[in-house]
């Protein structure tokens, strides 16, 4: 009786305005940011480089890294957060891996990821 009681609830709190993501993609991710009352939307830009759970889980996640005055700087969102304001998909990424961790090690060209082209 339970189960199902929170399978009902989780369904009910799922997006499904979302685009799919794939590893590898260049995406924006913009966001609210509450400082005080006050509320902003902050857009954050670079790849992914990981999934986790599924896209049906409530508590499946998604990694971006973007380098930021040379540094890396990496973001964890949750997919299914309100704060969420919307994702846009930049370009899509061509690449051979489920996490895009070696990316962390590299820096200018070598950093790259070649473009998927659409057949």
């Amino acid at each position: 009786m339970i189960k199902p009681l929170i399978q009902w609830v989780e369904q009910s709190q799922l997006r499904t305005d979302l685009p799919p993501l794939p590893v590898g993609a260049e995406v924006r991710v913009n966001y609210r940011i509450r400082e005080g009352e006050k509320e902003r939307i902050q857009a954050f830009q670079g790849v992914v480089i990981g999934k986790h759970g599924g896209p049906k889980s409530l508590t499946s996640t998604f990694t971006v890294r973007k380098v930021t005055q040379g540094f890396g700087v990496e973001r964890t969102f949750p997919l299914h957060s309100p704060s969420i304001e919307s994702v846009k998909v930049v370009r899509l990424g061509r690449v051979r891996r489920a996490k895009l961790y070696y990316l962390r090690n590299l820096s200018g060209k070598k950093a790259r990821i070649r473009e998927k082209k659409n057949a």
